[in-house]
């Protein structure tokens, strides 16, 4: 019995075993297409970092360079879609997605009614042609159309032309800034000429990617020099000192720990303000990875967090808390200030890049709103290893100088964001640079040879100045310089043998100096680059020497495209020391020398100056009461 108990029993698991097995039925392919298609303007000009939404499905993604997008996996049937970008209405288009099928959705985007219109009708016949042919951006609203204007900028003196004989050192920080010359920009689209102190030239050069050499040997930036002729004086020479940081892809950066600090207060309520800010961040939104976190800290009357530390993988939850942010109350930066720097200090990666980046037009109004105690709040905060970027936006109460002095106190920089595609610039092609330090407190000092130079002009950084003892002292605090980043600087010489055409004053003989030193006398030396830096986290700086003793004839693209800037910047700002240049002059200049240009940023420059030109001589035209053919 036990036998067939056990044969009756196993029967059926041996007929099951002959059975071939079922596999459950497949599910179905998700029966999914494509969306293709350009956003343009209605003159069909791309627009870039227009944010296109499939509603309903959460899926969306930026137009690129040429206005063009992609969006895969889009469920079938009939889908709205939605386009909006900055400076123009947004709009919604409904297609049918055919699965395994390529859809086409193209946007004609309206601008906003106060971008076009205003500047045209306010401008003058000559320039309502250029703009009328795109020749020049019409998106900047006009300057002071609401009847008032706070904006702040730091006063300016040159830089004065000095004798090595009594002061051979020449010493200052490097300076990454560039908010200067998109400010100058937003002032020459609204067909004004900027006011002097708002020009500062080092920022205008540094506005411009170089081609300079890739650093090797485990130094993070390599060092180029050049002299040859200046351009505005043919007596004179010109010396060009470039730093080039090294270039890193997004994939090779730490982790990102990052607190946007947006300011929402009631002078962040115009278009070119909070609106731009949100589609500006969404840029940078779109670049993050799962391994990068944000934080969202914003003030007005009180200051709030708005959005805990969150991985870059939750882009839509990071989106969504950006969308709902609205202008209105006073302006409590310095208290936004300090519960960002504790967000940023909560989440602190070893290693990594722990930055806060605000986003204001610096007219901070309520606690601690003075430029000197938000300077020491900064430099207390600094001290936790967080670093600073500073984004200005707007016009009519734009606080320059307080920003670039939080900025620079920070262990950061500041940049001014006019247009969308300025934050392109800046928290897309140059994210490398924006987020990532690497090197800090980096310093300069030239040392020049008496016997070859008779006088010499450092031109731009009259703010960043340092006492010749600051060099080696490694408790001043000096610029640093970001990932990818160029920093150029130049100095004006007259050669020994030159008539002496400048003024360098003059003081009684000395009883008991020697200057004739026999080894320059001998030396074919013109000057001497010493540089120190620091690690990003490093106390104790290092030194590296250049020697420069020739001059060329021939000099380099980079050369003669940043002389043409500097030549613009000391006309702008109706320099003494400007010599011969001219708008026009320098306009020819920088055509000459656009080299690469990827982005179009030098031939703009060109198209700028040019501009300049035209708005300076309507103004001789105007003040003499004539009208200009």
């Amino acid at each position: 019995m036990k036998g067939r108990h056990s044969f009756i029993l196993g029967a059926p698991l041996i007929v099951a075993l002959l059975v071939p097995l079922r596999s459950p039925p497949a599910e179905a392919p998700a029966r999914t297409g494509s969306l293709v298609g350009q956003v343009t303007s209605l003159t069909r000009q791309p627009v870039v970092g227009a944010r296109v939404t499939v509603l309903g499905t959460g899926q969306h993604t930026v137009s690129g360079a040429n206005g063009r997008y992609q969006i895969d996996s889009v469920p079938e049937g009939t889908v709205r879609v939605r386009a909006v970008a900055h400076g123009y209405e947004s709009k919604i288009v409904r297609v049918n997605v055919v699965p395994g099928k390529v859809t086409t959705a193209d946007f004609r985007m309206t601008a906003t009614p106060f971008a076009l219109d205003e500047m045209v009708a306010n401008a003058p016949q000559a320039r309502r042609q250029k703009l009328s042919q795109g020749m020049l951006s019409a998106s900047a609203p006009v300057r002071g159309r609401r009847g008032f204007n706070t904006e702040e900028y730091a006063h300016i003196i040159d830089n004065r032309w000095q004798a090595p004989g009594r002061r051979p050192l020449s010493t200052f920080s490097i300076d990454v800034d560039a908010a200067s010359y998109t400010n100058i920009r937003r002032f020459i689209r609204d067909n004004h000429l900027p006011p002097k102190d708002a020009v500062r030239i080092e920022e205008m050069i540094n506005y411009f990617p170089f081609d300079y050499p890739e650093p090797v040997g485990g130094v993070p930036f390599s060092v180029t020099t050049e002299l040859a002729d200046a351009p505005w004086n043919s007596r004179h020479k010109l010396a060009l000192i470039g730093l080039q940081g090294q270039r890193l892809h997004l994939e090779d950066l730490p982790p990102n720990n990052l607190v946007f600090l947006l300011d929402v207060s009631g002078s962040m309520g115009s278009p070119n303000k909070l609106p731009l800010v949100k589609a500006a961040f969404r840029l940078l939104v779109d670049q993050l990875r799962p391994e990068d976190r944000v934080a969202i800290v914003v003030y007005a009357g009180a200051a709030g967090l708005v959005l805990p530390s969150t991985s870059g993988s939750e882009r839509d939850r990071i989106l969504d808390a950006i969308e709902r942010l609205s202008a209105g109350g006073s302006t409590a930066g310095g208290q936004g200030i300090t519960l960002a720097y504790q967000a940023a200090r909560q989440h602190f990666v070893p290693g990594g890049n722990n930055r806060v980046i605000l986003a204001t037009d610096g007219d901070f109004n309520v606690g601690v709103s003075s430029e000197g105690d938000l300077i020491r709040l900064i430099e207390h905060e600094r001290t936790s290893g967080v670093f600073l970027t500073v984004l200005g936006f707007g016009t009519g109460n734009l606080k320059d100088s307080k920003m670039e002095q939080l900025a620079d106190h920070g262990n950061g920089h500041f940049a001014y964001v006019d247009n969308l595609l300025e934050a392109k610039k800046v928290l897309v092609n140059e994210l490398g640079a924006t987020l990532m330090t690497i090197a800090k407190d980096v310093k300069i000092q030239v040392e020049f040879n008496p016997t070859r130079v008779a006088a010499y002009r450092l031109i731009g950084y009259e703010n960043r100045l340092l006492a010749d003892e600051d060099f080696n002292d490694d408790t001043k605090d000096a610029g640093e310089l970001g990932a990818g980043h160029a920093v150029t600087a130049l100095y004006e010489i007259v050669p020994v043998g030159q008539p002496l055409d400048v003024p360098i004053g003059s003081v009684d003989s000395l009883r008991y100096q020697d200057v004739s030193r026999t080894s320059a006398r001998e030396s074919d030396d013109w000057f001497t680059v010493a540089l120190r830096y620091k690690a990003p986290t490093g106390i104790v700086s290092q030194k590296l020497e250049r020697v420069v003793r020739s001059s060329t004839a021939s000099p380099s693209v980079n050369f003669r495209f940043a002389s043409a800037v500097a030549g613009v910047g000391m006309v702008l700002r109706d320099s003494e020391f400007k010599g011969t240049a001219t708008f026009a002059r320098m306009a020819t200049r920088a055509r000459r020398a656009r080299g690469k240009d990827p982005h179009g940023y030098r031939a703009e420059f060109v198209q700028l100056v040019e501009a300049m030109d035209l708005i300076a001589r309507e103004q001789a035209v105007a003040a003499q009461g004539g009208e200009m053919r």
